[in-house]
């Protein structure tokens, strides 16, 4: 009963899209069976689409062509992560499209679509869901930093980027998934919103939190992982970046979630924050390297997202990186990240 079509009406192969990029790659609380986009990526497949990999999840054009192929749609998912969490306009067409035909939405963005009365009324005249997944906790629900975290034996790995949309979630998912196939228990801790449409069952929305109880939303978090699984290895999903500017983010994780050990993501061919030139210039991963260490942490690897990389180049920064920092560079598109493995039982 969880058969899901994606919705991106026309940014699929756009940083936007990257709600989408995740279940695409995978997720087991979904079965993605379509991606709803435009006219130009329609008849593709996604999967193929995003990194060359067959996935047969098909592509449509609008939501009538996508209702008329498949069998049956339980869930329409919104797959777009905006600046702001602002719902498109033109997207609301679609979704009242979905919620006539019985299909339940669900929405990761700030704009909530339990707090829209037209769509509330359609939705209960046509007796569907409506999940806002960014909603916030009550008060009630929140938990406080207790320093509790300190009990905690498993080993905790912040995977953290140089800016936003570098492959932060994808890398941690990549590395739980590599060390559950050599028979290490680990597990992942989700900061955003497709972390929860992937299937997982220990995290929080950091952006939907008060800031108050950040840190302890993050601790509750790592401590009800470590009391269910006792894991070898906890990775921590990171959001933003130290030091982009329209968010910093991430010494949360160091400090309060004490994670002693970080995958750090960087992009060689990006050079300005969320592309952004008057939000600055990211600084150089050296300099990101040596503030981590001073808080105490230790960035055991560099993990490349290879945007605008031909496969060559992508090797040749491997090359490069690993020479100048003396650490792995994994290249987690290329070649995956199993490279990392026997570093993590050292640790």
């Amino acid at each position: 009963m969880n058969k899901a079509v994606i919705l991106t009406n026309g940014i699929l192969q756009k940083a936007d899209a990257k709600t989408a990029h995740g279940l695409i790659r995978g997720t087991e609380r979904y079965n993605i069976i379509g991606v709803i986009d435009s006219h130009e990526t329609a008849g593709e497949d996604a999967g193929e689409l995003l990194d060359g990999n067959h996935r047969n999840i098909p592509v449509f054009a609008n939501f009538n062509d996508a209702k008329n192929a498949l069998n049956e749609i339980n869930f329409l998912i919104i797959g777009i992560a905006t600046v702001g969490g602002v719902l498109p306009t033109e997207m609301l067409e679609i979704i009242k499209e979905a919620i006539e035909n019985g299909i339940s939405i669900v929405n990761g963005l700030h704009e909530y679509l339990s707090e829209k009365p037209e769509i509330m009324d359609l939705a209960d005249a046509n007796q569907i869901k409506l999940i806002d997944i960014r909603k916030p906790k009550t008060r009630k629900d929140l938990h406080f930093w207790t320093g509790d975290i300190y009990q905690v034996q498993a080993k905790i790995i912040a995977v953290i980027g140089m800016d936003c949309a570098m492959g932060k979630r994808t890398t941690a998912r990549m590395l739980r998934q590599a060390c559950e196939k050599k028979g290490l228990n680990a597990q992942m801790i989700y900061t955003g919103q497709t972390g929860w449409l992937q299937g997982g069952k220990y995290g929080f929305i950091f952006d939907s939190t008060l800031n108050d109880f950040v840190s302890g939303e993050l601790e509750h978090a790592i401590l009800s992982c470590w009391r269910d699984t006792k894991p070898d290895f906890i990775f921590l999903e990171g959001q933003s970046s130290l030091r982009n500017p329209s968010g910093p983010c991430g010494l949360e994780l160091l400090i309060s979630g004490n994670a002693k050990h970080v995958v750090l993501l960087h992009a060689p061919k990006r050079k300005y924050f969320d592309d952004e030139p008057h939000w600055g210039e990211i600084p150089s991963v050296e300099s990101e390297i040596e503030i981590i260490e001073k808080l105490g942490s230790k960035v055991i690897a560099v993990a490349l997202n290879t945007e605008k990389c031909t496969n060559e180049e992508a090797f040749e920064y491997q090359t490069y990186y690993e020479k100048k920092l003396k650490i792995p560079v994994l290249l987690p598109i290329q070649e995956g990240v199993e490279k990392l493995l026997p570093i993590l039982t050292t640790l």
